[in-house]
């Protein structure tokens, strides 16, 4: 036998679902004999790259990792007592390893089904009580992208509870963490908002119509203030007092909602999520009841499911700030969901003595370090602080104190020419103490001798004053007192994982949200501490190895994408779509046409989109689609030539949010470029495009990249993710940049995120994906996707009409099927299909997205036909369940689809009185016979959640409750 000794795994055959023979299987089912003449009936020619993807060939998993970990050994770690925000903390390795690396909890989507959901959303009410705990208020969400964003949300909310929704003005400590401001000041300024950033202690707050103000507690150089006198005054002003706050200060410190805050936002990070160079990190945003429908992000609230017992749902789930387009406050329709369970978890393991001792240890050790400064002639500024110290010195004492600092591997925060900050955290411990002091030693030239600690730590007590120190319990409930040692811990978590769907069980296709594969090779690296131990503002001479990743990634999305230039800053597809909004409308500003502020949207464009344009200050037009989903172009032309003169920019999705490839996208963008628009193309479905055409190919001057979806960023449940932007020549030199760390273009705007590169460890992700498929197998990724789905579409088509086709009769990644008529004959509802899918082992496509009573399918490259046929088949079997109630077999209000999910519980009851057996309800295959997931409540009672609103941990002995009825 002959032997081919260079062999070599591709990466992209794992990656890629359908085998080669199976891929023939597909062709043939669909009338055509090879791939390449399927994608020339499926893609329009017009738009079609006549070039392949610029970028190297892909290598294996094993050479790609073992060159990342080169690059990484670049990056240097530094003990680092910078703060501002970021602190390094101890993963416990029970969470490290069962949630964080987990599939189980990593591959999950956003709780929108939530029968097969009741785990993560237990997790995120747990999140929630905590912060509402923490903080003292009454509310909180499920979690924001960052501290910054959060405070620009409040902003937003103070604005439009107490201004009048447009302009007006809001006062910005000068104490909270610059990048906070900064993002504020960016969000801000398209909404007429003026920043007054100042001192509270000394501002005029009858000088404006403020509607609000922002303090940070503790403040950027560590002091705790009292803030009761100043929020009286922002009361009485006639403004909302908002608050930034350290979650583990507030286990020692009095909580905001005792005095006076009407929201507290800030960052759970330091609560076991490691740093990783700026995230991805769940920032926390708690409120008053009164703000709960006007909160931005996700809430989780108690209802009942149909049994009559507690199950947990996304309360308000109409409310979602996307849904309501633009009328939206907020575009943010993501969360930090994987870390915002992570926080939860941290302070589920510890619990309320946990956290104290360890916020007693490390405020304890920064007394100890402001007694041996002052020891030394370095007494901090201000006596009253938690665990960041200010020391003011001379210029050269700064800068020689730097040196050694740096001599020995450590950052401290320099605030100016004359001060230090130095911010202590759960890692530290007495040597770093020592370490410190010596640097000062050192630095400023001192003779003196090394601080004895123990002799400095005589005695040692908080020098916090008793109106500052908590006096009120926190974390009472159950769940925080129960799962303290590992075991018990190890099994809670795995008690809800296992109420979870996730990509572990079969595939989840939701159309739009591209749910693929997302490789263990990809995931490793996120966790190498030369990545995860890095602070967002080290010295970029410390980051080397990341500069690398960014400038890879930056060439390969633009490469991808057909544009000139890459910010990898925003870190959410909403965050995207904003930030590219505000390049655009700084590019027209700096010519002189600012005052073009209207944003044609068509009408079938994700909502985010306009609650975006909102955001960024324009002003929306919807244009309308015609009858098979594309934008109807005369109504465009009309729209365009109605407002030429002040047109600012068109949103579209491509292929369009039917799942069509539009044959005139080229047309749809000279029509705007000619009336002096700017095109901005959505990211979403850009796995349709990578390797067979581009954004920039096409005619768009901007697009975001929802890397959690076409990159294979995984969604954790809802989030994190990353949304970076690639942008046409002329657009390059507004690219985002950062108060602390420069980035961006020559004239950028202001910051988007709170870190310089966003979420920068899970850029890793992305990075290792594009390395191992290469420009090939990227391109062979996106013909399979687009296979996939026309297969899918054949096969469902005599059973569920396909709504919309392209011209040549294909879909493009995804495909809609209507399921309106069966309400018309059976009284079967979409939702009907969805719960039922469960039953079969299935979470549901999109549901009633974008036009009510569809189901959105995208079935991503990497399923194999074998799962492909298993849904199809499953939902096959759903319609002939139909046909039994449309043929007068089965009732209409009893039966197996009106009374899914069907649960162990309810299959195990004395009593069965259903028109239909309980094999049929819950092993309608062989297949789910052998490989049953159960859903773990019946289906939900959403009214009554939103009637009712409990979004806080309910009584432990509420789990517990006998079911009202059973069967």
């Amino acid at each position: 036998m002959s032997l081919n000794w260079k062999y070599q795994e591709s990466f992209a055959d794992r990656h890629i679902g359908p085998e080669t023979p199976e891929v023939k299987q597909m062709l043939s089912t669909l009338g055509v004999t090879s791939l390449d003449a399927f994608i020339e009936s499926a893609v329009p020619p017009a738009i079609r790259s006549q070039e392949p993807l610029r970028l190297p060939a892909g290598r294996g998993e094993n050479e790609v990792l073992a060159q990342l970990e080169a690059i990484a050994a670049k990056n240097q770690m530094f003990r680092s007592f910078i703060g501002m925000g970021y602190s390094d903390t101890h993963v416990p390795n029970v969470i490290l390893r069962n949630i964080f690396q987990n599939p189980g909890w990593y591959t999950q989507y956003t709780p929108y089904q939530a029968e097969i959901a009741q785990g993560r959303l237990e997790a995120l009410l747990n999140f929630q009580t905590m912060v509402t705990d923490l903080t003292g208020m009454e509310v909180a969400n499920a979690s924001l992208l960052d501290e910054g964003t959060a405070a620009a949300e409040a902003m937003a909310l103070a604005m439009h509870a107490k201004g009048d929704g447009t302009g007006g003005a809001f006062f910005v400590s000068d104490a909270c963490h610059p990048q906070t401001v900064d993002v504020v000041r960016t969000r801000a300024i398209p909404l007429g908002v003026e920043v007054v950033v100042g001192d509270h202690r000394t501002v005029d707050l009858a000088q404006k119509k403020f509607f609000g103000a922002l303090v940070q507690y503790p403040a950027t150089d560590g002091v705790v203030h009292d803030y009761r006198a100043f929020g009286e005054k922002v009361h009485a002003a006639g403004g909302l007092f908002v608050v930034a706050a350290d979650l583990l200060g507030l286990t020692l410190l009095t909580p905001p909602g005792e005095f006076g805050a009407d929201a507290v936002v800030g960052s759970a990070q330091r609560f076991g999520v490691p740093l990783g160079y700026g995230g991805p990190h769940a920032a926390f945003f708690a409120t008053k009841n009164a703000y709960t429908r006007v909160m931005p992000g996700r809430l989780i609230g108690v209802s009942e499911d149909a049994q009559g017992r507690p199950a947990l749902r996304m309360a308000l789930q109409t409310r979602e700030q996307h849904i309501r387009r633009e009328k939206a406050t907020s575009n943010i329709c993501t969360a930090q969901v994987l870390l915002a369970v992570m926080a939860g978890m941290y302070a589920v393991y510890h619990g309320p003595e946990g956290l104290k001792a360890i916020a007693e240890r490390v405020h304890g050790l920064t007394v100890v370090l402001a007694r041996g400064l002052a020891k030394l002639g370095f007494k901090p500024k201000h006596d009253q602080f938690f665990d960041t110290l200010r020391v003011e010195l001379t210029p050269p004492q700064v800068r020689g104190v730097l040196a050694a600092a740096e001599a020995s591997k450590m950052n401290f925060r320099r605030i100016d020419e004359k001060t230090l900050g130095l911010a202590l955290d759960e890692t530290t411990r007495a040597k770093d103490v020592e370490d410190i002091l010596a640097a000062f030693i050192q630095g400023a030239n001192k003779s003196a001798a090394p601080v004895n600690l123990d002799e400095v730590a005589a005695n040692l007590e908080s020098p916090l004053a008793p109106e500052l120190r908590r006096q009120s319990a926190y974390l009472t409930h159950p769940v925080f007192n129960r799962y303290h040692s590992e075991t018990e811990m190890l099994r809670y978590v795995r008690r809800l994982e296992a109420k979870d769907l996730s990509l572990t069980h079969s595939m989840i296709p939701l159309g739009s949200c591209t749910m693929k594969l997302n490789a263990t090779a990809e995931m490793i690296p996120v966790t190498w501490p030369q990545f995860s131990k890095l602070h967002p503002f080290a010295p970029t001479s410390q980051a080397a190895g990341y500069k690398v990743v960014f400038e890879q990634l930056e060439h390969a999305l633009s490469q991808v994408t057909g544009f000139a230039g890459c910010s990898l800053q925003p870190n959410a597809g909403s965050q995207g779509e904003y930030a590219g909004l505000l390049v655009i409308r700084a590019y027209h500003q700096a010519r002189g046409q600012g005052h073009r502020d209207v944003c044609l949207i068509p009408s079938s464009a994700h909502g985010t989109n306009p609650a975006s344009a909102v955001m960024a200050g324009y002003r929306v037009v919807v244009t309308k689609c015609d009858e098979n989903g594309n934008i109807d172009l005369a109504d465009l032309r009309a729209k365009a030539d109605e407002h030429k003169d002040k047109l600012a920019a068109l949103m579209v999705t491509y292929p369009s949010t039917h799942g069509v490839f539009e044959e005139e996208i080229r047309e749809i963008c000279s029509t705007i470029h000619e009336r002096g628009g700017q095109v901005y193309m959505d990211g979403a479905n850009l796995n349709a495009q990578v390797g067979l055409t581009a954004p920039g190919l096409v005619g768009a001057d901007v697009c975001h990249i929802n890397l959690h979806k076409t990159f294979c960023i995984p969604h954790g449940g809802g989030g994190p993710g990353m949304g970076p932007i690639c942008v046409a020549p002329h657009l390059v030199k507004f690219l985002p940049g950062h108060p602390v760390i420069q980035t961006g273009g020559a004239e950028a705007i202001g910051a988007i995120s709170a870190a310089p590169w966003g979420s920068a460890s899970i850029l890793l992700i992305s990075w290792m994906y594009v390395q191992m498929m290469g420009g090939e197998g990227l391109t062979q990724a996106t013909k399979l996707a687009i296979l996939n789905a026309n297969y899918i579409a054949e096969r469902l088509q005599p059973h569920y009409p396909v709504l919309y086709r392209g011209k040549r009769g294909r879909v493009a990644h995804e495909c809609i099927v209507d399921l309106r008529p069966l309400k018309k004959t059976a009284g079967v509802e979409v939702e009907d299909v969805a719960k039922r899918l469960m039953d079969y082992g299935f979470h549901a496509p999109t549901v009633s997205f974008p036009v009510a009573g569809t189901l959105m399918i995208e079935p991503t490259e990497s399923e194999s036909k074998a799962e492909l046929d298993r849904f199809c088949d499953a939902m096959i079997a759903i319609r002939q369940e139909i046909r039994d109630v449309e043929e007068g077999r089965a009732p209409k209000d009893n039966n197996v689809l009106k009374n899914a999910p069907h649960t162990a519980r309810t299959l195990t009851a004395p009593e069965w009185n259903r028109p239909y057996t309980r094999e049929q309800a819950v092993f309608p295959t062989a297949w789910v016979r052998d490989n049953k997931f159960w859903p773990s409540v019946g289906r939900l009672n959403n009214v009554l959640g939103d009637r009712k609103l409990v979004c806080s941990c309910p009584p432990i002995e509420d789990y517990d409750t006998p079911a009202q009825k059973v069967a």
